[in-house]
């Protein structure tokens, strides 16, 4: 059953503004007419059947998606007001500012010291001391540094993996963007990192502006201030987290929710 296209209401204060935006791979519509606002400093989770084109959007939003060849979009997709896909838009100053986290960790094969500086000396940043600095802010951001500060020179492949996960993250902060977005962040990890994970992103909502794409439902309930339901490329209901969950307004869902399909 169709429903109606939710829409934006006022961009205010939001980091982010979606707005009608389609999305095709070749001939292959992925994203119908999507609408979202992502307030500055909060969470928003993006939920969902696999497929549906979460992450699609994600990739959108730091143009990753331009990495793939045959892709095109309509709409609009504002960061602090300037179109993304704009012409004279700056690929790296964009990717510099809109940090991305993936579902698999995934450390360079160097040290755990120059997977984190990897970012800023790809922007231009030479000096040391300033490097030292974003070292040890990122991994503290990340909740790492206790964990690693006296073996920055070792590999990042002998930390664990819920140590890797948070060395991305450390990774993506290490470029100071606004936004961060992070792709199932947790689902390859056991039940205390992702424990961890969890409540850092508690931590770094305080700072940045978090899009999250989860299939743990109860994840979303637990970090987001709110949330999205996407079902074959639309976005069916979004609101409130509590409320989304508690009393949703669209049948599909409910059904979603209730695990009736997905």
């Amino acid at each position: 059953m169709e429903t109606s296209v939710p829409e934006p209401t006022t961009a205010g204060a939001s980091k982010l503004v979606i707005e009608r935006v389609n999305f095709w791979y070749r001939t292959k519509q992925a994203l119908f007419d999507v609408n979202l606002l992502v307030p500055e400093r909060s969470v928003l989770s993006l939920i969902g059947p696999s497929g549906c084109g979460k992450s699609t959007l994600l990739r959108m939003i730091n143009r990753m998606s331009d990495l793939i060849d045959g892709t095109r979009h309509t709409g609009k997709l504002l960061l602090n007001g300037a179109e993304i896909f704009d012409d004279g838009m700056d690929l790296v100053d964009l990717r510099r500012r809109v940090g991305m986290v993936f579902q698999k960790s995934n450390p360079f094969p160097k040290s755990i010291y120059e997977n984190v500086v990897y970012g800023p000396r790809m922007a231009g940043v030479r000096d040391r001391a300033r490097l030292d600095y974003l070292v040890e802010h990122s991994l503290k951001s990340s909740a790492l540094w206790t964990e690693v500060k006296d073996r920055l020179h070792a590999s990042a492949l002998e930390l664990s993996g819920g140590q890797q996960q948070r060395l991305c993250i450390a990774r993506a902060l290490a470029t100071e963007p606004e936004v961060l977005l992070m792709d199932e962040p947790a689902s390859a990890l056991d039940p205390k990192s992702t424990l961890a994970v969890e409540e850092l992103i508690h931590e770094l909502k305080q700072k940045y502006t978090i899009v999250i794409v989860t299939h743990n439902m109860q994840q979303a309930l637990r970090v987001s201030a709110n949330t999205a339901f996407f079902y074959e490329g639309r976005v069916v209901e979004v609101g409130p987290t509590k409320e989304l969950f508690e009393t949703p307004r669209e049948k599909q869902t409910e059904d979603y929710i209730r695990g009736r399909f997905g």
